[in-house]
């Protein structure tokens, strides 16, 4: 029988301890993702400067919040991969804003439209399809909504809980953990954790609904604004940031994921999940960035045919883009 080595059983390494245990590999992998790191916060920036003075004001704001998901996230996980004892709060900040997040993707497509009272206007007769994912992709049968000030209300309140929650959420995990009555790997039923995740997890797919709603509602007559590759982005750091990373962890909980001291295997399988997502974040900046550098007029959303808008749009476009040269 094997004998375990004891360094597989203790707390993640200090900082200086992963600095001192790196190999020429090592410190050409990190040096490469803490280089892809920073190189997306810059980029980030200098697209908040540029936003800031080509943008109009009542986009400024969502278009800030949105292009930020990918920097930020890869930012904490370049901490979180330097300094392994910080990966909660790391993980714990990079959750947070990608609620806020989806709550500003929201504003973000509501504003693009020409904002609350032109949408309501020219929306007067028509109904949502609520019978999306990932509430209820299957429930067909479910009648449309009408729009109305309430329905529009009811979807802003729908994804605002998950931002609002989410931070209390987190405070409240943080006020448990310096209790010792929070460890996200402590799956007990009289662990904190069980009840806080799943909460989370479900306020995540009450708050993912709205915006699901209304994507499906304008996404032909924004297309020519290129909302599909953006709600794309959305939902890939959507997917790398929760989804893939929530795998791994299980995975090395599981012990499926090897021991590599000083690393025990959740600390390795978070390290995995860290380095990916520095990875991915940094090609998913590149993308939005060609995606939101540019300044947008409101569309002409009204009660016409769609064809014609967009062709009144692309127009519209590409005489800006005349004037600008």
């Amino acid at each position: 029988m094997t004998e375990i080595d004891p360094r597989c059983a203790q707390e993640p390494p200090l900082a200086l301890q992963v600095i001192l245990q790196l190999d020429v590999f090592g410190i050409i992998l990190y040096a490469a993702l803490t280089f892809m790191a920073t190189a997306s916060m810059l980029l980030y920036i200098e697209e908040c400067v540029y936003i800031y003075r080509k943008v109009s004001s009542n986009k400024k704001s969502a278009i800030i919040w949105v292009n930020g998901a990918a920097p930020v996230i890869g930012a904490m996980s370049c901490l979180g991969m330097w300094i392994p004892r910080a990966t909660m709060f790391t993980d714990m900040t990079s959750a947070t804003y990608f609620a806020i997040v989806v709550f500003k993707f929201l504003i973000l497509m509501i504003e693009e439209c020409g904002g609350d009272e032109v949408f309501l206007k020219h929306s007067a007769n028509k109904t949502l399809r609520i019978s999306t994912g990932p509430c209820c992709c299957c429930c067909p049968c479910l009648p449309p909504v009408p729009i109305t000030r309430r329905s529009l209300f009811m979807l802003k309140l729908g994804s605002f809980q998950f931002a609002l929650l989410k931070v209390v959420f987190t405070i409240l995990s943080i006020v448990l953990w310096t209790n010792k009555n929070y460890d996200v790997a402590d799956m007990k039923i009289s662990g904190a954790a069980i009840w806080i995740n799943p909460g989370v997890g479900v306020l995540t797919i009450i708050a993912l609904w709205p915006v699901s709603i209304m994507f499906m509602h304008v996404r032909n007559t924004l297309r020519s604004m290129k909302i599909v590759p953006k709600y794309a982005m959305y939902q890939l750091v959507l997917v790398f940031s929760q989804l893939q990373s929530a795998i791994i962890n299980i995975l090395a909980m599981k012990g499926t994921i090897g021991c590599s001291p000083p690393f025990s295997s959740q600390s390795r399988g978070y390290l995995m999940s860290q380095q990916l997502l520095i990875l991915e974040m940094f090609i998913i900046t590149l993308v939005t960035r060609l995606l939101y550098r540019r300044q947008y007029d409101p569309v002409p959303y009204g009660d016409g045919d769609e064809e014609k808008n967009l062709v009144h749009v692309v127009d519209s476009n590409e005489h800006c883009g005349k004037n600008n040269h």
